[in-house]
């Protein structure tokens, strides 16, 4: 069942509820007459029919948008436009705007949930447009969660995708994800000054400024205990987890490894920790603090 949560924009939630999707993935059909699709979903027959369902009669679906390639946004994509003839839209496939420092470290793992096969019919780079009647896209290409992310700029409100959520934080999973990125995007997205976000899980954001700024906020956070953890002797990534999330429900763990890591990488390319072994979750990583002057930390990968 489609909810209006605005003049010219639907919601129809898709049925993949989980720890990291909370309710679901946020399907949004925008405009009316000939609309489009923004985060068609999984690839399931019954969200399928329940987002033409949505439709008006007469309405025909001209466009789908796609803000990142992961399987929980992108899958459907490809058979929702073949239906309908539409192109799907999307900033690049599963491995554009990927951080290349990523592709030279051993051991780095990731990957989780990508939808590999993914390829738009039509790249949106940084500040394109997309328009169809009565509704305008400019996208805002905002790496961080994963190197293909969008956010979609609609007049005043913004689509933004798992970039920023009101409910949870948002995992940044290198080689996909990028701690650096995510949070320079963070900066990208505040400077649009959106009224409200509306993004791939959970309810609409109705003050952006205050919402970005708690996860700026978070993600120093974050940081800051990583680096008061580290010292002199060598560290796993498991343990630096389990020392910095001291509150984290079980199953959450390996996405919280996945956050550490992030941030060690960023760490080490500013110079702040090195990295000893391989740069990745496996046994074989461990991370200390740098000393001064010590240069980047990645230099023994």
């Amino acid at each position: 069942m489609a909810e209006r949560l605005a003049p010219g924009l639907r919601r129809v939630l898709a049925p993949n509820p989980g720890p990291l999707t909370g309710a679901g993935t946020n399907s949004y059909i925008l405009g009316e007459g000939e609309v489009a699709v923004i985060d068609p979903g999984p690839d399931d027959p019954a969200h399928l029919a329940a987002l033409e369902a949505a439709l008006a009669p007469g309405e025909r679906i001209g466009h789908v948008l796609v803000t990142h390639a992961h399987r929980d946004h992108a899958p459907l994509a490809r058979a929702l436009a073949a239906r309908w003839g539409a192109p799907v839209l999307a900033f690049g496939d599963a491995t554009a705007g990927r951080n290349p420092a990523f592709a030279a470290l051993a051991d780095l793992g990731g990957g989780e949930g990508v939808d590999e096969g993914f390829a738009p019919d039509i790249r949106l780079a940084d500040g394109a447009t997309v328009e169809g009647a009565g509704w305008r896209l400019t996208a805002l290409w905002t790496p961080g969660h994963m190197g293909n992310h969008l956010c979609l700029l609609w007049g005043d409100a913004a689509f933004s995708g798992d970039h920023v959520m009101g409910w949870a934080t948002t995992v940044v999973s290198p080689p996909d994800g990028d701690m650096a990125a995510y949070m320079a995007s963070l900066d990208r997205l505040a400077s649009a000054a959106a009224r409200v976000l509306y993004p791939g899980h959970g309810a609409p954001v109705t003050d952006p400024a205050a919402r970005i700024s708690e996860l700026r906020a978070h993600r120093r956070a974050r940081e800051a205990a990583i680096l008061a953890r580290l010292g002199p002797e060598p560290q796993d990534i498991p343990g630096l987890t389990r020392a910095v999330y001291t509150d984290i429900a079980p199953g959450l763990l390996p996405a919280a490894e996945r956050n550490v890591l992030a941030h060690l990488l960023d760490l080490c390319a500013r110079g702040e920790a090195r990295c000893v072994g391989a740069a990745g979750p496996g046994p074989s990583a461990r991370f200390r603090r740098a000393e001064k002057g010590g240069g980047r930390g990645l230099d023994a990968v």
